[in-house]
């Protein structure tokens, strides 16, 4: 796990009385998304989050879809919070920062991150409906919110206009995949140094 070998991949399973989840990610893969959490929504952005982000990522998940989504979708973030937090290491040649505005048709969503092991998450985002099929958009935010704090991210999302729900909700998935590719790959310029004054991002 984690640079062992220089290989900075990891998998976490978690287990509840909830869900149950098993996750593992490459950080320097090719964006291929193996994905399948029972909620065909979500799993139509994770597919995006591995694509544009170039991180391999597998998730397979099982939760209590007979109350609703939500656990599975906050503990997914979890889960894959953590992998990619343990992934990183030491973060060692990391860019650790990246920014993007990203444009779908008519609506365009702003993504800014520092891989800065303190998380925050600032999401300005609404959407004009409460479903996207049959999905509750308000756990995009619930998704964003429990990814941030386990992978040890300040991750800003802030959506400038849009008016279709689903479009907003890829805008938002696409713009953190692309910031976090960006941030979390390697500067050959300081492979071997901790991109902090303090010598450590913890």
């Amino acid at each position: 796990m984690g640079e062992t070998a220089g290989r900075r991949d990891a998998s976490v399973d978690r287990a509840t009385k909830e869900t149950q989840i098993r996750v593992r990610v490459d950080l320097d893969g090719q964006g291929r998304a193996d994905v399948a959490t029972g909620v065909g929504f979500f799993d139509h952005m994770l597919d995006h989050l591995a694509r544009h982000s170039l991180i391999d990522i597998r998730v397979e998940a099982k939760g209590d879809y007979h109350i609703d989504d939500h656990h599975t979708v906050e503990d997914v973030g979890i889960a894959l919070g953590q992998a990619i937090r343990r992934a990183m290491g030491e973060r060692r040649g990391i860019r650790r920062y990246a920014s993007l505005d990203l444009a779908m048709d008519e609506c365009l969503t702003r993504a800014a991150v520092d891989v800065s092991g303190r998380p925050f998450l600032v999401f300005r985002t609404t959407f004009p409906t409460e479903k996207i099929g049959t999905f509750d958009t308000q756990l995009v935010r619930e998704f964003f919110q429990a990814f941030a704090v386990n992978a040890g991210l300040t991750l800003h999302i802030e959506t400038l206009y849009g008016e279709n729900s689903h479009h907003i909700a890829e805008t938002c998935f696409k713009a953190v995949a692309r910031v976090l590719g960006e941030a979390l790959s390697i500067d050959p310029r300081q492979a071997d140094l901790v991109p902090s004054t303090k010598g450590m991002l913890a």
